[in-house]
């Protein structure tokens, strides 16, 4: 049997860029993506803090050390410049996986979207 874990979370995330016409994704500064070992095209989930909305999609990679969090295509109705938000990614694990797994990485975003502190 597999399981599905949290692998990855980036928290405090604050939304500098969002916009509907574009095919969708989610832009983050790849410094994050590296730090919290989301690859890109990875799927991704985000939960918006301010609303309490949450979507699916997947991360690509903007500039290191843009600090970029950008919201794309229809996610972006989900989304607006401002609101904080929290990204995951996820695994499947097997029995065995699962008993050895130490948890998701966790990173830790201050202002500007930089890397303030991270685990794993």
């Amino acid at each position: 049997m597999m399981r599905q874990f949290c692998k990855a979370k980036i928290t405090n995330a604050v939304v500098n860029r969002s916009l509907a016409r574009y095919e969708g994704s989610c832009g983050i500064d790849a410094a994050v993506l590296e730090a919290a070992g989301v690859l890109p095209f990875e799927w991704i989930v985000v939960a918006n803090v301010t609303t309490g909305a949450r979507f699916e999609t997947y991360a690509i990679p903007e500039p290191a050390g843009s600090g970029a969090i950008n919201i794309y295509g229809a996610a972006a109705h989900a989304a607006a410049v401002g609101h904080e938000v929290i990204i995951m990614s996820f695994c499947w694990l097997t029995e065995d996986e699962a008993r050895r797994f130490g948890g998701p990485r966790l990173v830790k975003l201050g202002a500007g979207n930089r890397l303030e502190a991270h685990t794993g």
